[in-house]
């Protein structure tokens, strides 16, 4: 087990996992850019926008010096939302990283580059992907700290490096898995938050059970295919980083990509949802990296193209679901 572990952003997520760690006896330092934030968490031992339902220990550190954050650090924790993580590890390139692991908890891909997170990772600070790992699965930051069951999957291509995290986050109410299929994971946690905003879209248009069936369904299809055109497993897909992650993601109230479809479908428009958020919807600049990720490796993805046109290019909800039903008649294949 890790005995010093920094975590890099300090909202809710972050926050979440800081209170696992602590309670597994390991010294914690939690690092947020905003020094404002900082001074909240740091006297009220919680932030009452980001996750207002707990209170953080007095030995978490909660700092915003990055550079005093890593001293000692055995593990790094990523807690930093995708599009930010490359400027936060820019600022960290040149310290010696060879006896660090770092775990990533980010699920989101890189806009422009159209990587993972691991491999941004490894691109910015040039440590090997054996030391790189990332955590994904149905876990909502707000049940985590409440102690409620759940289930995630650290994803490495190093088996030791999965151990130890397996070993450093598991609790009596946290349970991890370990995988050896980190492509597979990433795009499953991040892929997902594109379905997860087209079923917000379904019930913000008053759809039933049977539309979120099918496109929870075909979504899964869609997001399984451009994985295995990515090189990853087809099973991986069906476990906690993918079709668990997907369930949760779409049907819960506390889904902040859900939130943005539904608003969607209600008439709301993208920037006015997007501005009144305390937290950020990695779907919404997934779905760009998603489509272009469809259109290079020739993926057939119609939701994720659907739910692009709306997001970006003012389409109606109604007829975007429209489009999908009529579309040409098929075989059910994967």
């Amino acid at each position: 087990m890790y005995n010093n572990i920094t975590i890099l952003g300090a909202g809710s997520w972050g926050m979440a996992i800081a209170k696992v760690l602590q309670s597994n006896s390991a010294k914690v330092s939690m690092w947020e850019y905003n020094k404002e934030d900082c001074e909240i968490i740091r006297s009220q031992r919680c932030h009452p926008k980001k996750l207002s339902m707990i209170r953080l220990d007095t030995s978490i550190e909660i700092t915003h010096d990055l550079f005093n954050s890593l001293e000692n650090a055995e593990l790094v924790v990523l807690a930093v939302p995708s599009q930010f993580l490359r400027k936060v590890l820019e600022q960290l390139q040149g310290i010696d990283f060879s006896k660090t692991s770092f775990v990533n908890l980010a699920k989101g891909i890189e806009i422009g580059s159209l990587k993972r997170m691991s491999e941004v990772i490894h691109d910015v600070l040039q440590v090997p992907l054996g030391q790189i790992a990332t955590l994904s699965g149905p876990s909502h930051a707000e049940e985590v700290a409440l102690d409620m069951p759940t289930a995630v999957v650290a994803a490495s291509e190093s088996d030791t490096l999965t151990q130890n995290i397996q070993q450093s986050f598991s609790t009596q109410t946290l349970r991890v898995y370990q995988s050896d299929d980190l492509v597979g994971v990433e795009l499953g946690g991040s892929l997902k938050n594109i379905i997860a905003i087209g079923a917000g879209i379904s019930a913000g248009l008053k759809m039933g059970d049977n539309t979120m069936g099918a496109l929870l369904t075909r979504g899964l299809a869609e997001v399984t295919r451009l994985g295995i055109a990515m090189g990853a497993k087809t099973d991986t897909f069906a476990g906690l980083s993918g079709v668990g992650d997907l369930i949760t993601t779409c049907m819960s109230r506390h889904s902040r990509n859900r939130y943005v479809g539904e608003h969607i479908g209600l008439g709301e428009k993208l920037n006015d949802i997007i501005s009144s958020m305390s937290m950020v919807a990695e779907g919404v600049q997934t779905t760009r990296s998603g489509y272009e990720l469809a259109k290079k490796y020739k993926v057939e993805m119609p939701i994720t193209f659907e739910v692009y046109e709306v997001l970006f290019n003012n389409k109606p909800p109604d007829a975007a679901l429209s489009d999908l039903m009529r579309r040409g008649l098929k075989a059910e294949i994967w």
